[in-house]
């Protein structure tokens, strides 16, 4: 985890993306954020040759790949396990099945999208504040 790096979000409603953008721009976060509309772009994206992101924040119902067979397939790439990328998910899709579902996966945080602006900001800050107090093992590479 890079945590100076940029955040990776994938989400597909553009409405979205803008309170999001906004939220962390509001919130004074340097990180680069990087948005992609579905799995697969998303996994073209952290596949190809990228510096080190500080954090993955996925909604699960995404065209083309989901984002629980997205985290699936980076759980099971041993590069990308040993990068350390924390994988939370920002999403409406709430149910018993989907979180278990998510946590079986290895997800790291599973957040419900919240309704008002300044619940989405006060998650956001919970979010990368949490993150950016947290050691992993790339915090120590040089």
């Amino acid at each position: 985890m890079n945590k100076n790096g940029a955040i990776i979000i994938i989400e597909d409603d553009e409405d979205d993306q803008f309170l999001l953008e906004q939220a962390f721009n509001e919130l004074g976060y340097e990180n680069d954020r990087m948005y992609f509309p579905d799995g697969v772009a998303a996994l073209e994206y952290l596949h190809g040759e990228i510096s080190l992101p500080f954090l993955i924040l996925s909604d699960i119902n995404l065209p083309m790949l989901d984002g629980l067979d997205l985290r699936r397939k980076l759980k099971n790439d041993a590069d990308m396990n040993l990068k350390c990328i924390p994988y939370l998910y920002l999403t409406t899709a709430l149910n018993h099945q989907v979180v278990i579902d998510a946590y079986s996966a290895s997800a790291q945080g599973f957040f419900v999208k919240p309704s008002s602006y300044e619940d989405i900001k006060d998650t956001i800050r919970l979010i990368v504040e949490y993150w950016r107090k947290c050691a992993t093992p790339n915090n120590f590479l040089k």
